[in-house]
């Protein structure tokens, strides 16, 4: 294998387009996508390269190493086990599937393999900070956390027809874990406004992560002057606490020591996201975003989507 090894880009939106700019000059970029011309045009954006006509010719060509998979969350396991099965290197983006037999699917497809998921959200400055603080002890024992973002967002497209906690929320539910561990029991999960055979909008959702209580509130349709930014969450231990902008723009720490810092390079940890994958890839090193985290944060979305009284995502 070269130094630039061969990634299709499956489905050619807006994700995929951001994903190709941090690809150009690392991979031999080639496409596929249900739409011809945004194939074409993501094609003529990145410098040129194959476009596929149908996903079986990708997987069919050594010149494929590994397949990106951002096409809507319908299409993500079936195109996953397609593309184990092809023996290529897999990147889908988040959700990883839409239920737990889907799960279960991929499962039994990878084997011992493993299985890049595109949450970015672990990769991200401000979640390294936090956890060092908490580690270091600067707020001692940690009992609580509450993490909320809330703010309008028209849900479109394929969008429309899935929750915002599942679409949006999963990325909170990924920085919780990933501060915390995955969580021992979803306690409490409410949905304000939820209309019956509707995808929710806004949710609440309580879980206990080892001896920490964790609050979740994410919310779609909630109006924002500053649109989801500048708003706070905190974790509180029984010697400080951590205020941090929702997004990860600064912290502040205020506990056995008191410091300010603004994690602003990769601020959302995209970049460090995709040099993860090159570097599965290239080495086979096991991803930080891989199968086990992403089963075990749609783990916790279906159980609150249980808790609630709402119904799973159902497959294609």
């Amino acid at each position: 294998m070269t130094d630039r090894p061969g990634i299709c880009m499956v489905g050619c939106g807006q994700i995929a387009v951001s994903h190709a700019k941090r690809l150009k000059g690392n991979a031999r970029l080639s496409f596929h996508s249900r739409s011809r011309e945004s194939a074409d045009r993501l094609c003529s954006a990145s410098g040129g390269g194959v476009v596929y006509e149908r996903f079986e010719d990708a997987l069919d060509t050594d010149e494929v190493q590994a397949v990106m998979i951002t096409t809507p969350p319908e299409f993500h396991a079936r195109q996953v086990i397609q593309a184990l099965s092809a023996g290529k290197t897999v990147f889908v983006e988040k959700p990883m599937c839409l239920n737990r037999e889907e799960i279960a699917a991929i499962e039994d497809a990878k084997g011992d393999r493993p299985v890049f998921v595109g949450e970015n959200y672990y990769y991200k400055p401000s979640l390294e900070l936090l956890r060092r603080w908490i580690e270091e002890g600067a707020i001692g024992t940690v009992r609580r956390a509450k993490v909320s973002k809330r703010f309008l967002q028209v849900a479109d497209g394929w969008k429309a027809g899935h929750g915002a906690l599942f679409e949006g929320g999963i990325h909170f539910v990924a920085l919780l874990n990933g501060l915390f561990g995955p969580p021992t029991s979803v306690d409490q999960a409410t949905f304000p406004g939820h209309e019956q055979d509707q995808p929710e909008r806004h949710s609440i959702v309580e879980t206990s992560l080892e001896d920490v209580t964790a609050v979740l509130e994410y919310s779609w349709n909630t109006p924002s002057v500053t649109k989801g930014t500048f708003q706070h969450s905190s974790i509180e231990g029984d010697k400080g606490r951590i205020v941090f902008e929702s997004n990860g723009i600064y912290a502040r720490l205020k506990g056995t020591r008191s410091s300010l810092r603004f994690p602003l390079v990769d601020l959302m940890g995209a970049g460090a996201m995709i040099d993860d994958f090159l570097e599965l890839i290239r080495s086979r090193r096991p991803p930080v975003s891989d199968f086990e985290r992403a089963k075990q944060d749609l783990e916790t979305v279906f159980q609150a989507y249980e808790r609630g009284g709402i119904g799973l995502p159902s497959g294609e």
